[in-house]
């Protein structure tokens, strides 16, 4: 085939010429081998000779043709001009870019389709993820507890304002202190030097009270909350509990001293003068009512110089108690027997001992308190104290006669005849020196009348061995008055 002026229109891309070492620049590639078209020096994959045709000697471009451009060619080479398919240039129309155009544009670089990379690369960012259901759920849980923590906090929020908006009026912190006369103030002065007693006997246990005399650790209360105790148990109103001993005791008295040991701080009462207690004088009454320990109550004095029996329960009168009294309305139930009865000056005046009750065959019989409580004055109680401490034995003061205690008469009778057949009239006691006779009935003492026997023996018990006394004698239908001095016998 001639060689002739190549009149097909110019591709739109090229293959770069084998063999062209000298446009190879700095990081472009070499080309692709299988690269190739009809004017490419080497024939490509399909478009080559089959092996083995004949197809005729290799066409080549006019050697006054123009090179084309490729990427990587020398900057002084002509530029192509690109040209549709179907507007070829006419027959002998110069080709643009050939020698004799205007002056070629600067270097435009092109497109090279067997580059590593492409000139521009479009970044995109990260790819983006659709939303998974678990993080719907997550996300909804997360909304959830956020709402109820915070709906939570508003509710206790609105409720604590709500409880303020209703909160009642009430006084502020005030002080504590009282008055030394009050019932308060009384109890608070009181209260260290009350115990309260446990005791264990052969016939069971039991509860009462006493108080403290004096630095050494006595203790005064009633006999018949120790008489038979076994073992004595002492509490103290901070709640110290510790072992006591029995000292010393007297029936006829009803009163006993226990002793404790070991204990400091003891706080001892101050004795006050049951001689100037007056009907209608305040007091306030401490003990441990059915065991309910430092219980304060409050009252009057209602009567002085009640006269009181208790005990009995041995029949022949050996455990007997007289008492010349101080009645109180302050209440005293079984418990408070052994506490103190105290004045407004937190002074004690008595020994709370015993209580009356409604009548034991009355239906409707109150078992506690109903106003009626009896003490031993603390003038009787401090002798007998003194005594028991010193000896452990308690003397009483007689005058020396028998009385008939089957009289029904006003006054107290003298015996015919005494114990075992003898006198009536101790000879040479203290009634035989004053003049006094069997069958005298006795009717006063200093000026106080007696309506009975044990209204006499209660009378003479409330002085001291060795006083004197006037006794207002009733003989053969005649007032006479005699002078007695108070005799001295052993208790029991």
């Amino acid at each position: 085939m001639p060689d002739r002026q190549q009149t097909d229109p110019a591709p739109t891309w090229w293959s770069r010429p084998e063999g062209t070492a000298e446009g190879h620049r700095e990081g472009v590639p070499a080309p692709r081998p299988e690269a190739g078209a009809d004017h490419a020096a080497g024939p490509g994959p399909g478009l080559g000779p089959e092996p083995g045709a004949d197809h005729g000697p290799a066409r080549s471009a006019p050697a006054d043709a123009p090179t084309p451009p490729y990427a990587g060619a020398p900057a002084d080479a002509p530029p192509y001009a690109e040209t549709a398919a179907g507007d070829a240039p006419a027959a002998g129309a110069p080709v643009p870019g050939s020698p004799g155009d205007q002056e070629a544009p600067a270097h435009v670089v092109r497109y090279d389709p067997w580059g590593d990379q492409p000139l521009q690369v479009v970044d995109r960012g990260r790819q983006r993820r659709g939303v998974g259901l678990w993080q719907l759920v997550a996300f909804g849980v997360g909304v959830a507890l956020l709402a109820g923590g915070i709906g939570g906090y508003l509710g206790v929020l609105a409720e604590r304002q709500s409880s303020t908006r209703l909160e009642l009026p009430q006084a502020g912190a005030a002080d504590t202190g009282r008055a030394p006369g009050s019932v308060a103030g009384i109890a608070a002065t009181a209260l260290p030097g009350v115990v309260t007693l446990h005791v264990r006997s052969t016939d069971g246990s039991g509860t009462g009270t006493g108080f403290v005399l004096d630095a050494q650790g006595h203790i005064l209360t009633n006999n018949h909350v120790v008489g038979d105790a076994k073992e004595i148990g002492v509490t103290f109103s901070t709640g110290e509990s510790v072992s006591a001993e029995l000292v010393g005791r007297d029936t006829g008295y009803d009163l006993a001293v226990v002793k404790v040991g070991g204990v400091r701080g003891l706080r001892p009462l101050s004795l006050g003068n049951s001689e100037n207690v007056r009907v209608g004088d305040p007091v306030v009454a401490i003990g441990a009512p059915f065991d309910l320990s430092n219980t304060v109550t409050a009252g009057i004095i209602s009567a002085t110089g009640r006269p009181v029996t208790a005990g009995g329960d041995k029949g022949d009168g050996s455990d007997v108690s007289y008492v010349d009294a101080l009645q109180t309305d302050a209440p005293i139930n079984p418990g408070n027997s052994g506490g103190p009865l105290l004045d407004a000056k937190a002074h004690v005046v008595g020994i709370n001992s015993a209580i009356r009750g409604a009548d034991k065959d009355d239906p409707h019989r109150q078992g506690g308190s109903i106003g009626l409580g009896f003490a031993i004055p603390i003038n009787q109680g401090k002798r007998v104290a003194e005594e028991l401490i010193r000896t452990g034995r308690a003397t009483h003061p007689v005058i020396g006669v028998t009385l008939d205690l089957q009289y029904t008469g006003d006054g107290a009778r003298v015996g015919d005849k005494g114990a075992d057949g003898k006198p009536s009239v101790v000879a040479d006691g203290p009634g035989a020196r004053a003049g006094i006779r069997a069958g005298d009935v006795i009717t006063k003492v200093d000026g106080q009348r007696v309506r009975g026997g044990d209204e006499l023996i209660i009378k003479i018990r409330a002085h001291r061995p060795g006083d004197p006394l006037t006794l207002t004698v009733l003989r053969e239908g005649r007032e006479r008055t005699l002078e007695v001095v108070l005799g001295s016998a052993n208790g029991s």
